[in-house]
């Protein structure tokens, strides 16, 4: 028995590639986490990056939604899994602001996680009731500036990508308004339609078609460039807020432990989808934008993190926020 596993080990070897690790994912369909719930723009991109990776590495991967905790419960049980490359995480930089809204997390996001790439970046937009004073974002800061104790800020929830857009806003122009939490983008959407609260920033995917409508006014967006589908909003850099930029991304993660040749597998087939004109096709119609292949590394994905740990870390304790 020794012999025939050492000559397995072997020829593993021999390939460059161990023999168990040869045949992964195998019969066994590997479970991909999200930990909000299913419909959301997440969902979808979790969706896309599961078909992509399947469709270059084998195997069946399947979606599970888990929400509650501003994502953390979700990401937690993809932590506490056996480390063998069939159970892993797709995670918003909710990933890195949990780490600061959460000060009792379960697990590290950078110790208990092997990183495989970043997957895709969903930009945001600064949007206001329809009847709001302000022309363009300029005068937008400066009214919110000389209205604040008037004005309301709508978000959907804590820890959510438009209260965090809401942090980096108020902490880059030195104060704040009174939130408004909702239990979800879509409520909140239909508030600010209605005029009962002030502004918001959110993802394209959401507000896009109401801007579109003119249900609503959009002022900004929080990319580095314009978009192509809001050539007439200009960047907040642009505007008046030099270097304020923030984009929803998200990264795909397994178990800490999970073996390097399987981690590498995983990464590659992620860098292969990231370029398949159906892929990209699929991301770019949720509203969603593939990102290089250099990006979609290991190394790349945990260097990314960091940063984002620190900024809004820094963020979140300057504003006083915690979500326990």
């Amino acid at each position: 028995m020794c012999k025939v596993l050492n000559a397995i080990i072997a020829v593993g070897c021999l390939l460059g590639t161990p023999a168990w690790a040869q045949d992964y994912p195998g019969t066994r369909p590997v479970t991909v986490m999200m930990p909000y719930a299913a419909g959301g723009p997440g969902d979808v991109v979790t969706r896309i990056t599961a078909q992509g990776i399947s469709k270059y590495l084998g195997g069946q991967f399947i979606v599970e939604n888990l929400a509650g905790a501003g994502g953390t419960i979700g990401t937690a049980k993809v932590a506490a899994e056996p480390p063998d490359g069939h159970s892993l995480l797709v995670m918003h930089f909710g990933h890195a602001a949990n780490t600061a809204l959460y000060p009792h997390l379960h697990y590290d996001a950078i110790k208990d996680f092997e990183p495989i790439g970043i997957v895709a970046e969903s930009p945001m937009a600064f949007v206001a009731r329809k009847d709001f004073p302000a022309k363009d974002f300029r005068e937008f800061v400066s009214y919110v500036k000389d209205n604040k104790d008037k004005l309301t800020y709508g978000f959907a929830g804590v820890g959510s990508a438009s209260h965090l857009c809401g942090l980096l806003f108020f902490n880059t122009i030195g104060m704040t308004v009174t939130g408004a939490p909702y239990k979800g983008t879509g409520p909140a959407l239909t508030d600010l339609i209605g005029g009962h609260f002030d502004f918001m920033c959110d993802q394209t995917l959401n507000v896009g078609p109401s801007i579109k409508a003119g249900s609503i006014k959009g002022y900004a967006v929080t990319t580095k460039e314009r978009l192509a589908a809001f050539p007439d909003l200009p960047t907040a850099a642009e505007s008046g807020l030099p270097g304020f930029e923030i984009t929803v991304w998200f990264g795909i993660y397994a178990p800490k432990g999970t073996p390097q040749p399987i981690v590498a597998q995983l990464s590659k087939a992620l860098q292969q989808a990231l370029q398949d004109p159906e892929v990209q096709s699929h991301f770019a119609g949720s509203g969603a934008q593939t990102v290089a292949p250099e990006r979609a590394t290991p190394a790349a994905l945990q260097a990314f993190l960091k940063t984002e740990i620190d900024k809004w870390g820094a963020v979140i304790r300057s504003a006083g926020v915690t979500a326990e």
